[in-house]
């Protein structure tokens, strides 16, 4: 839509900044509701959501311009500049479309991203940061989402980084008869990984967590065995596949203890899966001998392998975004156009009131209860009449997706249009509006 506020997004992603980066951008749930609060406060934004993955940190305002978007990145860090990607208008909702059909991730066609944006969401109407414009591009990109899943089969073949962790192991290690894996943390995707690594025959898997009761529960759900936080050492000493994916914003597996385990082991091989942004593992324990250690980077040399088989899905499931993000912005122009008719014929009809009383004024008595009615009925035929025919041509003007006539319109008969505040009650509460999957740390 010309002038005004439009939808603006900026972010970074796998595509466009190494984990190293993204990993100075990424958000704790608190830290976000912060940062959201502070970006509606800002002269210009009107609402606005934060997608935060492992993977990407992508920022979109529905605001007058896309520079605040790109100030919540560079406030964090300067090293963001030169990997962020910016787009305005449809080319932003063509891109959350995109998103959240798994169509721009890693591993196309997985399924959690859907989950997190839905999260992300969410998490913005928590704080009522995403009002009635991100409330109808969510649910549009939800829809979009399933009829991706629904009519294509984009999903076939390994489908989350947790497929892709466990293809890596196996490429290593072959059979895993024997072997024992450990969860360091109670991340859905490490769970999903370690679950997965038991089909493979690890014989043992182990939990461990900072939070007791969250071991003791994802120990359970998985079929494993849950050990103190304060035995970690003892518990890498025999462990042979470590999947690490915590809430820490610092390194749980430093060189240092990578090297102490290392003597314990006598040299036997170990593989560290770090699915933690930030990360979890010192990227320098891979430099020691008999050490594998990969992070979420690392995955996308096996993500390659998946495309070929997905493309010709992808290219179905990219027709349907296209096709979704055009009508999304025909019933925007359509309800663009729709205070403008409402204001139109509210001004057209006081006009007609007015001039009626008046009229009704000057004959006084001259006429009965009936002559009155049959004058205040002309007026308002008068107003049908000349309204009858901008009418209809606004209505189609909004569905072709022409933008300009309901601006002209306005400025013509001197009415004014917009869309509707931001309320104050998010239209879907957080409950609704979040997927219950637990989002890639």
């Amino acid at each position: 839509m010309k002038g005004g506020r439009d939808l603006h997004l900026v972010g970074l992603s796998h595509k466009s900044a190494p984990v190293a980066v993204r990993e100075k951008v990424a958000l704790t749930t608190d830290d976000l509701k912060a940062a959201l609060s502070s970006l509606v406060a800002r002269s210009g934004v009107g609402e606005a959501m934060v997608v935060s993955t492992c993977n990407r940190v992508e920022c979109y305002v529905y605001g007058e311009s896309l520079d605040e978007a790109r100030h919540f990145f560079l406030s964090r860090t300067i090293e963001a500049e030169g990997h962020l990607y910016a787009h305005s208008g449809p080319e932003a909702v063509r891109h959350l479309f995109r998103v959240a059909a798994s169509l721009d991730s890693m591993v196309v066609g997985e399924p959690q991203i859907l989950g997190q944006v839905k999260e992300a969401y969410g998490l913005a109407a928590s704080v009522q940061t995403a009002g009635t414009f991100v409330s109808r591009l969510c649910n549009k990109a939800f829809a979009t989402a399933k009829r991706v899943r629904n009519e294509t089969e984009i999903a076939r073949g390994a489908g989350s980084v947790s497929q892709v962790a466990v293809e890596l192991v196996e490429k290593i290690f072959g059979d895993l008869k024997g072997r024992s894996v450990l969860l360091v943390g109670a991340g859905k995707m490490g769970a999903l990984s370690a679950k997965a690594l038991r089909d493979l025959g690890a014989d043992r898997i182990l939990v461990t967590n900072r939070s007791p009761e969250r071991a003791r529960s994802l120990a359970r759900d998985i079929g494993a065995t849950a050990e103190p936080w304060e035995g970690l050492t003892s518990l890498l000493a025999v462990a042979d596949v470590v999947i690490v994916s915590t809430g820490a914003p610092t390194y749980v597996i430093t060189r240092e203890l990578a090297g102490q385990v290392m003597k314990a082991r006598r040299g036997r091989s170990i593989c560290f899966i770090d699915l933690a942004v930030p990360r979890n593992v010192d990227p320098a324990c891979g430099q020691m001998d008999n050490v594998y250690a990969y992070d979420i980077d690392d995955l996308q040399k096996v993500v390659h392998q998946t495309h070929a088989a997905r493309a010709e899905e992808a290219i179905r499931a990219e027709a349907i975004v296209e096709a979704e993000v055009m009508a999304f912005a025909r019933e925007r122009e359509a309800r663009a156009a729709l205070p403008v008719l409402a204001e139109l014929r509210r001004k057209a009809e006081q006009i007609a009131r007015t001039e009626a009383e008046r009229t009704l004024a000057h004959l006084g008595e001259k006429l009965d209860e009936k002559g009155r009615r049959s004058v205040e009925a002309m007026a308002q035929a008068i107003v049908n009449k000349l309204l009858h025919g901008p009418t209809a041509r606004l209505k189609e003007a909004a569905a072709s997706g022409d933008s300009d006539l309901p601006g002209a319109a306005a400025a013509l008969f001197g009415v004014e249009g917009q869309e509707p505040p931001r309320p104050r009650t998010p239209p879907t509460s957080p409950a609704d509006a979040a997927a219950p999957t637990e989002p890639l740390r």
